[in-house]
C-alpha cells in the first residue's frame, strides 16, 4: 500500500482537502499584510520588558491558569463574579477549542456573516461541522439582520461567530442587533473583538447579561502579535468547559511575561491605538483620492480597497514586486472579487505604499 493510500484510509476525506490558512513570506517586504501594529515598543520602557523576560525560569513549567493575567483582565474590564476569562495560543485556539465544544452531532452547525476571518471557517471544518454563511451587504458589507434572524431560525446554529469590527471589511455590527441575535440564538454567539481598540468599545460588559454570549478579544492587534495570546471572556460555566479541552500549559512562560508587561502599560498601548487611528483618517482622505481605487470606510487598523481598472491579483503583485506585501482577497468570496486588504503601517510606510499603487494605477 502506497504513502498516499494510507493517507487515503486513515485520514477523514474532509481533512484531506481542507483549504489551510495561508500566510505569505514578508522577508525584504513592508509588511502591510497582516494587521499588525507598525509602531515598535518605545525605548524608554523596553528594558523592564528585557528584565521581564530575563526573570522567568525556562527551566519549569508555565503557570497553567496565569492568575495575575486573568484577575487584571477581569478587573480591566470591569467583570463581576459571575464572568471568567481563559487564555489560548492566540484567538486561533480558542476558535478551534469553542468548535470542539460544539460538535455534539454531524448536524451542529456554525453560522457567521460573510465575508469574515477564514479561521471560524476552517475550525468548523476541522472538528466536522455543518458551516454555514450569509452575505453581507455587498453595499458596505453591513449586516443583513434580516437575513440572519431567518438563518438563526433555519439553522438553529450551535456557534454563531460574530467579528466586529470585521475582518477583512472593517464593519462593525451594532449593540442593538448583537443582543437581538443573543436572544433569537438557541446556541452560542462569539463576538470577535479582535480590533476593538480601534472601535472605542467593547461589548465585553454584556457577558454578564446574556448567558450564551462569549467575547473574544487578543494581544494581537495592539503591538504584541509576537506573544500569541488571545482571551475568551463569558460566563463561568462556559470558560469551565474551554478549560476541560484545553490542553495545559498552552501559553508559554514567555509569551505570559509579556502580557503582564501589556496590561501594565495600557498608556503605551493607548498612545500608539490613537497614532494609528489619526493615521487611519489620512490615509482614507489619501485613498479617497485615486479615482481608479475603492476604498471602504473602516473602524479596524485597515482598508479593504478595490481595484476598479486592473485586476487585484495582478496589482497584489505589482506592489509585492515595488516591495510591498498586501492581503490578495480575490477569490476568497464573489463580493471580494478585485479586492486587497491593506494593513495601516507608519507614515513612511503609508507614503511609500500610496506613492506605489498612485504609479500602478496610472
Amino acid at each position: 500500500m502506497s504513502l498516499e493510500q494510507k493517507i487515503s484510509r486513515l485520514v477523514p476525506e474532509r481533512l484531506q482537502k481542507l483549504e489551510p490558512y495561508k500566510t505569505d513570506s514578508a522577508s525584504g517586504l513592508v509588511k502591510l499584510d497582516a494587521m499588525e501594529l507598525p509602531f515598535p515598543i518605545d525605548a524608554a520602557v523596553v528594558e523592564s520588558l528585557h528584565r521581564a523576560l530575563t526573570e522567568v525560569e525556562l527551566n519549569r513549567y508555565p503557570e497553567a491558569r496565569p492568575k495575575a493575567i486573568r484577575s487584571l483582565l477581569l478587573s480591566e474590564n470591569r467583570l463581576g463574579t459571575k464572568v471568567d476569562v481563559v487564555l489560548g495560543n492566540g484567538s486561533d485556539e480558542l476558535i478551534h477549542l469553542l468548535c470542539l465544544l460544539m460538535c455534539k452531532t454531524d448536524q451542529s452547525t456554525v453560522l457567521c456573516p460573510s465575508p469574515t476571518f477564514s479561521v471560524y471557517r476552517i475550525a468548523a471544518e476541522i472538528v466536522g461541522l455543518r458551516y454555514t454563511e450569509i452575505d453581507n451587504s455587498y453595499d458596505d458589507f453591513s449586516l443583513d439582520f434580516e437575513h440572519m434572524m431567518k438563518a438563526i431560525e433555519r439553522d438553529e446554529p450551535a456557534l454563531i461567530f460574530l467579528a466586529s469590527p470585521n475582518n477583512p471589511t472593517g464593519s462593525t455590527i451594532s449593540k442593538g442587533e448583537i443582543e437581538a441575535i443573543c436572544r433569537k440564538s438557541r446556541g452560542l454567539v462569539v463576538l470577535d473583538e479582535a480590533y476593538w481598540r480601534f472601535a472605542g468599545e467593547s461589548l465585553v460588559y454584556l457577558t454578564e447579561i446574556f448567558e450564551n454570549l462569549l467575547v473574544l478579544q487578543t494581544f494581537s492587534k495592539i503591538g504584541f502579535a509576537g506573544l500569541r495570546v488571545g482571551m475568551l471572556f463569558g460566563q463561568k460555566p462556559w470558560i469551565d468547559l474551554i478549560e476541560k479541552i484545553r490542553m495545559p500549559y498552552n501559553i508559554n512562560s514567555l509569551s505570559q511575561a509579556g502580557a503582564l508587561f501589556a496590561l501594565n502599560n495600557t498608556t503605551l498601548i493607548k498612545g500608539s491605538i490613537d497614532r494609528l487611528k489619526k493615521e487611519r483618517n489620512w490615509m482614507f482622505g489619501q485613498l479617497s483620492k485615486i479615482n481608479s481605487v475603492k476604498v471602504w470606510p473602516s473602524e479596524a487598523n485597515f482598508f479593504l480597497i478595490r481595484l476598479i481598472e486592473q485586476s487585484g491579483s495582478s496589482m497584489f503583485a505589482q506592489l509585492k514586486n515595488k516591495g510591498f506585501l498586501v492581503k490578495n482577497l480575490t477569490g476568497s468570496h464573489p463580493a471580494l472579487m478585485n479586492c486587497l486588504r491593506v494593513t495601516i503601517g507608519t507614515r513612511e510606510e503609508n507614503i511609500g505604499f500610496l506613492s506605489a499603487l498612485r504609479e500602478l494605477c496610472h
